[in-house]
Protein backbone atom coordinates (compact mmCIF):
# COMPACT_ATOMS: atom_id res chain seq x y z
CA UNK A 1 0.00 0.00 0.00
CA UNK A 2 2.85 2.33 0.77
CA UNK A 3 4.37 1.71 -2.66
CA UNK A 4 1.13 2.93 -4.26
CA UNK A 5 0.35 5.88 -2.02
CA UNK A 6 3.85 7.34 -2.02
CA UNK A 7 4.06 7.90 -5.81
CA UNK A 8 0.51 9.24 -5.88
CA UNK A 9 1.25 11.67 -3.07
CA UNK A 10 4.50 12.87 -4.65
CA UNK A 11 3.21 13.21 -8.19
CA UNK A 12 -0.30 14.36 -7.25
CA UNK A 13 1.04 16.82 -4.71
CA UNK A 14 3.44 18.29 -7.27
CA UNK A 15 0.67 18.71 -9.84
CA UNK A 16 -1.79 20.21 -7.34
CA UNK A 17 0.83 22.57 -5.94
CA UNK A 18 1.70 23.63 -9.48
CA UNK A 19 -1.94 24.36 -10.32
CA UNK A 20 -2.42 26.29 -7.08
CA UNK A 21 0.67 28.44 -7.59
CA UNK A 22 -0.28 29.02 -11.23
CA UNK A 23 -3.82 30.08 -10.28
CA UNK A 24 -2.57 32.49 -7.62
CA UNK A 25 -0.04 33.99 -10.03
CA UNK A 26 -2.68 34.42 -12.72
CA UNK A 27 -5.01 36.17 -10.25
CA UNK A 28 -2.26 38.55 -9.21
CA UNK A 29 -1.40 39.37 -12.83
CA UNK A 30 -5.08 39.93 -13.64
CA UNK A 31 -5.50 42.36 -10.74
CA UNK A 32 -2.33 44.19 -11.73
CA UNK A 33 -3.63 44.44 -15.30
CA UNK A 34 -6.94 45.91 -14.08
CA UNK A 35 -5.15 48.51 -11.96
CA UNK A 36 -2.72 49.55 -14.70
CA UNK A 37 -4.76 49.79 -17.88
CA UNK A 38 -2.13 51.94 -19.56
CA UNK A 39 0.52 49.21 -19.21
CA UNK A 40 -0.18 46.00 -21.14
CA UNK A 41 2.77 44.22 -19.50
CA UNK A 42 0.73 42.35 -16.90
CA UNK A 43 -1.79 41.13 -19.43
CA UNK A 44 0.97 39.99 -21.75
CA UNK A 45 2.73 38.11 -18.93
CA UNK A 46 -0.39 35.99 -18.51
CA UNK A 47 0.43 34.40 -21.87
CA UNK A 48 3.34 32.67 -20.14
CA UNK A 49 1.04 30.70 -17.85
CA UNK A 50 1.60 27.36 -19.61
CA UNK A 51 5.42 27.40 -19.61
CA UNK A 52 5.36 28.82 -16.07
CA UNK A 53 3.27 25.93 -14.74
CA UNK A 54 5.28 23.42 -16.74
CA UNK A 55 8.47 24.80 -15.22
CA UNK A 56 7.06 24.58 -11.71
CA UNK A 57 5.81 21.04 -12.19
CA UNK A 58 9.10 19.85 -13.69
CA UNK A 59 11.08 21.48 -10.88
CA UNK A 60 8.88 19.94 -8.15
CA UNK A 61 8.97 16.49 -9.73
CA UNK A 62 12.73 16.72 -10.29
CA UNK A 63 13.29 17.54 -6.62
CA UNK A 64 10.87 14.99 -5.14
CA UNK A 65 10.99 12.14 -7.65
CA UNK A 66 13.64 10.26 -5.65
CA UNK A 67 11.29 9.89 -2.69
CA UNK A 68 8.49 8.46 -4.83
CA UNK A 69 10.53 5.27 -5.42
CA UNK A 70 8.78 4.77 -8.76
CA UNK A 71 10.64 2.97 -11.55
CA UNK A 72 13.82 2.85 -9.52
CA UNK A 73 15.58 0.96 -12.29
CA UNK A 74 15.03 3.89 -14.66
CA UNK A 75 15.60 6.66 -12.17
CA UNK A 76 18.54 8.15 -14.06
CA UNK A 77 16.66 8.28 -17.35
CA UNK A 78 13.55 9.72 -15.72
CA UNK A 79 15.61 12.35 -13.94
CA UNK A 80 17.33 13.34 -17.20
CA UNK A 81 13.97 13.60 -18.97
CA UNK A 82 12.64 15.88 -16.24
CA UNK A 83 15.79 17.97 -16.55
CA UNK A 84 15.25 18.34 -20.28
CA UNK A 85 11.65 19.40 -19.69
CA UNK A 86 12.83 21.85 -17.03
CA UNK A 87 15.36 23.45 -19.41
CA UNK A 88 12.89 23.62 -22.30
CA UNK A 89 10.10 25.16 -20.23
CA UNK A 90 12.54 27.67 -18.73
CA UNK A 91 13.64 28.76 -22.21
CA UNK A 92 9.98 28.98 -23.32
CA UNK A 93 9.14 31.15 -20.30
CA UNK A 94 12.11 33.45 -20.92
CA UNK A 95 10.99 33.97 -24.54
CA UNK A 96 7.45 34.80 -23.41
CA UNK A 97 8.69 37.28 -20.79
CA UNK A 98 11.03 38.94 -23.29
CA UNK A 99 8.18 39.20 -25.80
CA UNK A 100 5.91 40.80 -23.21
CA UNK A 101 8.56 43.37 -22.29
CA UNK A 102 9.32 44.28 -25.91
CA UNK A 103 5.64 44.47 -26.82
CA UNK A 104 4.99 46.78 -23.86
CA UNK A 105 7.89 49.00 -24.90
CA UNK A 106 6.53 49.24 -28.44
CA UNK A 107 2.99 50.01 -27.23
CA UNK A 108 4.21 52.87 -25.05
CA UNK A 109 6.27 54.30 -27.87
CA UNK A 110 3.36 54.04 -30.34
CA UNK A 111 1.06 55.92 -27.96
CA UNK A 112 3.61 58.63 -27.23
CA UNK A 113 4.57 59.38 -30.86
CA UNK A 114 2.31 60.43 -33.72
CA UNK A 115 4.88 59.96 -36.47
CA UNK A 116 3.82 56.81 -38.33
CA UNK A 117 7.26 56.35 -39.90
CA UNK A 118 9.00 56.25 -36.51
CA UNK A 119 6.40 53.88 -35.12
CA UNK A 120 6.94 51.48 -38.03
CA UNK A 121 10.69 51.73 -37.53
CA UNK A 122 10.42 50.79 -33.84
CA UNK A 123 8.02 47.98 -34.68
CA UNK A 124 10.51 46.53 -37.16
CA UNK A 125 13.34 46.76 -34.63
CA UNK A 126 11.25 45.17 -31.87
CA UNK A 127 10.29 42.21 -34.04
CA UNK A 128 13.86 41.61 -35.15
CA UNK A 129 15.17 41.92 -31.58
CA UNK A 130 12.55 39.41 -30.50
CA UNK A 131 13.72 36.98 -33.17
CA UNK A 132 17.33 37.41 -32.09
CA UNK A 133 16.44 36.82 -28.43
CA UNK A 134 14.42 33.74 -29.34
CA UNK A 135 17.30 32.36 -31.40
CA UNK A 136 19.86 32.97 -28.65
CA UNK A 137 17.68 31.46 -25.92
CA UNK A 138 16.88 28.44 -28.08
CA UNK A 139 20.55 27.83 -28.87
CA UNK A 140 21.51 28.12 -25.20
CA UNK A 141 18.68 25.78 -24.19
CA UNK A 142 19.67 23.17 -26.77
CA UNK A 143 23.32 23.41 -25.66
CA UNK A 144 22.29 22.96 -22.03
CA UNK A 145 20.20 19.91 -22.97
CA UNK A 146 23.09 18.35 -24.83
CA UNK A 147 25.44 18.89 -21.89
CA UNK A 148 23.22 16.73 -19.70
CA UNK A 149 24.39 13.68 -21.65
CA UNK A 150 27.88 12.46 -20.67
CA UNK A 151 28.70 11.35 -24.21
CA UNK A 152 28.03 14.84 -25.50
CA UNK A 153 30.59 16.31 -23.12
CA UNK A 154 33.31 14.14 -24.64
CA UNK A 155 32.16 15.01 -28.13
CA UNK A 156 32.16 18.69 -27.21
CA UNK A 157 35.77 18.50 -26.01
CA UNK A 158 36.85 16.90 -29.27
CA UNK A 159 34.95 19.48 -31.28
CA UNK A 160 36.61 22.34 -29.41
CA UNK A 161 40.00 20.96 -30.42
CA UNK A 162 39.11 21.39 -34.09
CA UNK A 163 37.06 24.56 -33.65
CA UNK A 164 39.29 26.56 -35.98
CA UNK A 165 38.81 24.26 -38.95
CA UNK A 166 35.11 23.87 -38.27
CA UNK A 167 34.74 27.62 -37.99
CA UNK A 168 36.33 28.17 -41.40
CA UNK A 169 34.21 25.46 -43.02
CA UNK A 170 31.02 26.76 -41.40
CA UNK A 171 31.84 30.32 -42.42
CA UNK A 172 32.32 29.34 -46.07
CA UNK A 173 29.21 27.14 -46.09
CA UNK A 174 26.99 29.73 -44.41
CA UNK A 175 28.30 32.78 -46.25
CA UNK A 176 24.94 33.69 -47.81
CA UNK A 177 23.10 33.01 -44.55
CA UNK A 178 25.46 35.25 -42.58
CA UNK A 179 25.12 37.93 -45.25
CA UNK A 180 21.34 37.87 -44.90
CA UNK A 181 21.67 37.90 -41.11
CA UNK A 182 23.78 41.05 -41.09
CA UNK A 183 21.59 42.59 -43.80
CA UNK A 184 18.55 42.03 -41.57
CA UNK A 185 20.25 43.82 -38.69
CA UNK A 186 21.30 46.63 -41.04
CA UNK A 187 17.70 47.05 -42.25
CA UNK A 188 16.33 47.04 -38.70
CA UNK A 189 18.67 49.65 -37.27
CA UNK A 190 19.58 51.53 -40.46
CA UNK A 191 15.95 52.57 -41.12
CA UNK A 192 16.12 51.50 -44.77
CA UNK A 193 12.74 49.79 -44.91
CA UNK A 194 10.11 49.15 -42.24
CA UNK A 195 7.06 46.98 -41.77
CA UNK A 196 4.13 48.75 -43.40
CA UNK A 197 6.21 50.73 -45.92
CA UNK A 198 5.00 50.99 -49.50
CA UNK A 199 7.79 49.84 -51.83
CA UNK A 200 8.33 49.10 -55.52
CA UNK A 201 10.64 46.14 -56.10
CA UNK A 202 11.27 44.74 -59.59
CA UNK A 203 8.33 46.80 -60.92
CA UNK A 204 6.05 45.25 -58.29
CA UNK A 205 4.16 47.67 -56.02
CA UNK A 206 3.28 46.43 -52.55
CA UNK A 207 3.51 46.79 -48.78
CA UNK A 208 6.20 45.29 -46.55
CA UNK A 209 4.36 42.68 -44.49
CA UNK A 210 7.13 40.83 -42.64
CA UNK A 211 10.85 41.29 -41.97
CA UNK A 212 12.99 38.54 -40.50
CA UNK A 213 16.72 38.10 -40.12
CA UNK A 214 16.95 36.28 -43.44
CA UNK A 215 14.01 37.21 -45.69
CA UNK A 216 11.46 39.95 -46.32
CA UNK A 217 7.86 39.56 -47.53
CA UNK A 218 6.09 42.14 -49.72
CA UNK A 219 2.30 41.94 -50.14
CA UNK A 220 1.12 43.32 -53.48
CA UNK A 221 -2.19 45.09 -54.17
CA UNK A 222 -3.70 41.86 -55.55
CA UNK A 223 -2.78 40.00 -52.31
CA UNK A 224 0.22 38.14 -53.72
CA UNK A 225 3.32 37.71 -51.56
CA UNK A 226 6.87 38.20 -52.78
CA UNK A 227 9.51 36.69 -50.52
CA UNK A 228 13.09 37.75 -51.13
CA UNK A 229 16.34 37.73 -49.13
CA UNK A 230 16.98 40.83 -47.07
CA UNK A 231 20.40 41.16 -48.70
CA UNK A 232 18.54 42.27 -51.85
CA UNK A 233 17.55 45.53 -50.15
CA UNK A 234 21.14 46.29 -49.15
CA UNK A 235 22.68 45.53 -52.54
CA UNK A 236 20.12 46.75 -55.12
CA UNK A 237 18.10 49.96 -55.50
CA UNK A 238 14.38 49.98 -54.73
CA UNK A 239 11.64 52.59 -54.30
CA UNK A 240 10.35 53.32 -50.80
CA UNK A 241 7.28 55.54 -51.06
CA UNK A 242 6.93 55.75 -47.27
CA UNK A 243 10.42 57.09 -46.65
CA UNK A 244 10.17 60.35 -44.72
CA UNK A 245 6.55 61.46 -45.07
CA UNK A 246 3.88 59.22 -46.67
CA UNK A 247 2.42 62.12 -48.68
CA UNK A 248 2.52 61.55 -52.44
CA UNK A 249 1.91 63.37 -55.73
CA UNK A 250 0.20 61.55 -58.59
CA UNK A 251 -0.32 62.29 -62.27
CA UNK A 252 -2.91 61.37 -64.92
CA UNK A 253 -2.29 61.72 -68.67
CA UNK A 254 -4.73 62.09 -71.59
CA UNK A 255 -4.04 62.18 -75.33
CA UNK A 256 -6.57 64.56 -76.87
CA UNK A 257 -7.27 66.50 -80.05
CA UNK A 258 -5.69 69.90 -80.57
CA UNK A 259 -9.09 71.50 -80.09
CA UNK A 260 -9.45 70.17 -76.51
CA UNK A 261 -10.74 72.81 -74.03
CA UNK A 262 -7.75 72.95 -71.72
CA UNK A 263 -9.04 75.82 -69.57
CA UNK A 264 -12.41 74.11 -69.09
CA UNK A 265 -10.55 70.92 -68.12
CA UNK A 266 -8.71 72.85 -65.40
CA UNK A 267 -12.00 73.99 -63.90
CA UNK A 268 -13.48 70.51 -64.21
CA UNK A 269 -10.44 69.00 -62.48
CA UNK A 270 -10.94 71.37 -59.56
CA UNK A 271 -14.60 70.35 -59.30
CA UNK A 272 -13.75 66.63 -59.48
CA UNK A 273 -11.10 66.84 -56.76
CA UNK A 274 -13.44 68.66 -54.39
CA UNK A 275 -15.80 65.66 -54.48
CA UNK A 276 -13.04 63.06 -53.83
CA UNK A 277 -12.44 62.50 -50.08
CA UNK A 278 -9.00 60.96 -50.70
CA UNK A 279 -7.61 64.25 -52.08
CA UNK A 280 -5.78 66.09 -49.29
CA UNK A 281 -6.16 69.55 -50.85
CA UNK A 282 -2.44 70.37 -50.96
CA UNK A 283 -2.00 70.87 -54.69
CA UNK A 284 -3.50 70.26 -58.13
CA UNK A 285 -2.92 71.40 -61.67
CA UNK A 286 -3.42 70.68 -65.37
CA UNK A 287 -1.00 71.53 -68.17
CA UNK A 288 -0.20 70.50 -71.76
CA UNK A 289 3.08 68.60 -71.60
CA UNK A 290 3.55 67.46 -75.22
CA UNK A 291 2.10 67.63 -78.72
CA UNK A 292 2.20 65.51 -81.86
CA UNK A 293 0.90 66.19 -85.38
CA UNK A 294 -2.43 64.60 -84.41
CA UNK A 295 -2.82 64.95 -80.61
CA UNK A 296 -1.71 66.82 -77.50
CA UNK A 297 -0.71 65.29 -74.16
CA UNK A 298 -2.49 66.76 -71.13
CA UNK A 299 -1.23 66.04 -67.62
CA UNK A 300 -3.24 66.45 -64.43
CA UNK A 301 -1.47 66.64 -61.07
CA UNK A 302 -3.00 65.88 -57.66
CA UNK A 303 -1.83 65.02 -54.11
CA UNK A 304 -2.90 62.64 -51.33
CA UNK A 305 -1.77 61.63 -47.87
CA UNK A 306 -0.39 58.18 -48.81
CA UNK A 307 0.06 55.70 -51.65
CA UNK A 308 -3.36 54.08 -51.28
CA UNK A 309 -5.20 57.41 -51.45
CA UNK A 310 -3.19 58.67 -54.42
CA UNK A 311 -4.19 55.57 -56.36
CA UNK A 312 -7.87 56.17 -55.54
CA UNK A 313 -7.60 59.84 -56.59
CA UNK A 314 -5.89 59.02 -59.89
CA UNK A 315 -8.41 56.43 -61.03
CA UNK A 316 -11.35 58.66 -60.03
CA UNK A 317 -9.97 61.70 -61.89
CA UNK A 318 -9.19 59.66 -65.00
CA UNK A 319 -12.66 58.12 -65.14
CA UNK A 320 -14.68 61.26 -64.38
CA UNK A 321 -12.70 63.46 -66.74
CA UNK A 322 -13.16 61.03 -69.64
CA UNK A 323 -16.88 60.77 -68.88
CA UNK A 324 -17.18 64.57 -68.96
CA UNK A 325 -15.23 64.87 -72.20
CA UNK A 326 -17.39 62.27 -73.94
CA UNK A 327 -20.60 63.94 -72.76
CA UNK A 328 -19.71 67.63 -73.16
CA UNK A 329 -16.70 67.88 -75.50
CA UNK A 330 -16.62 64.81 -77.70
CA UNK A 331 -14.73 66.77 -80.37
CA UNK A 332 -11.75 66.89 -77.98
CA UNK A 333 -11.21 63.13 -78.16
CA UNK A 334 -8.41 61.93 -80.47
CA UNK A 335 -9.61 61.23 -84.02
CA UNK A 336 -8.25 59.33 -87.01
CA UNK A 337 -8.42 61.22 -90.31
CA UNK A 338 -10.36 59.13 -92.83
CA UNK A 339 -10.93 61.82 -95.54
CA UNK A 340 -9.96 61.16 -99.16
CA UNK A 341 -6.44 62.09 -100.14
CA UNK A 342 -5.99 65.30 -102.17
CA UNK A 343 -4.84 64.45 -105.67
CA UNK A 344 -1.77 66.26 -107.09
CA UNK A 345 -2.46 69.02 -109.70
CA UNK A 346 -2.56 67.97 -113.40
CA UNK A 347 0.44 68.91 -115.53
CA UNK A 348 -0.45 70.36 -118.94
CA UNK A 349 1.86 71.41 -121.84
CA UNK A 350 2.42 75.11 -122.41
CA UNK A 351 1.14 76.69 -125.66
CA UNK A 352 4.61 76.91 -127.15
CA UNK A 353 5.23 73.26 -126.33
CA UNK A 354 8.44 73.95 -124.44
CA UNK A 355 7.41 73.93 -120.76
CA UNK A 356 4.96 72.20 -118.46
CA UNK A 357 2.34 74.22 -116.68
CA UNK A 358 -0.05 73.24 -113.93
CA UNK A 359 -3.75 73.85 -113.80
CA UNK A 360 -3.15 76.93 -111.68
CA UNK A 361 -1.09 78.56 -114.42
CA UNK A 362 2.33 78.24 -112.72
CA UNK A 363 5.07 76.97 -115.03
CA UNK A 364 7.29 74.07 -114.06
CA UNK A 365 11.01 74.00 -114.72
CA UNK A 366 10.71 70.91 -116.93
CA UNK A 367 11.05 71.17 -120.71
CA UNK A 368 8.47 69.56 -122.95
CA UNK A 369 8.59 68.93 -126.70
CA UNK A 370 5.48 68.05 -128.66
CA UNK A 371 5.68 64.94 -130.81
CA UNK A 372 6.06 65.49 -134.58
CA UNK A 373 3.39 64.44 -136.98
CA UNK A 374 4.34 62.19 -139.84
Amino acid sequence: MENVLRPMIVIGGSVLLTLAIGWVTDRLLRKADERHRDTPLWGLLRRGGVPYQLLLCAALLRGSYGRAKLLEGHQAGTGRMLTLVLIGSAAWLVIRIAGAILETTYSRYARAHRDAARVRRVRTQVELIMRVVSAIVSVVAIAAMLLTFPTMRTAGASLLASAGILGIVAGVAAQSTLANLFAGLQIAFGDMVRIGDTVVVDSQWGTVEEITLTFLTVRTWDERRFTMPVSYFTSKPFENWSRGTPQMTGTVFWHLDHSAPVEAMREKLRDILRDIPAWDGRAHGLVVTDSTPSTIQVRALMTAKDADDIWAVRVAVREQMLTWLVAEHSYALPRVNTAEAVLPPQHLPSPDGTRLRTDDGLPESVSFRAPRRR
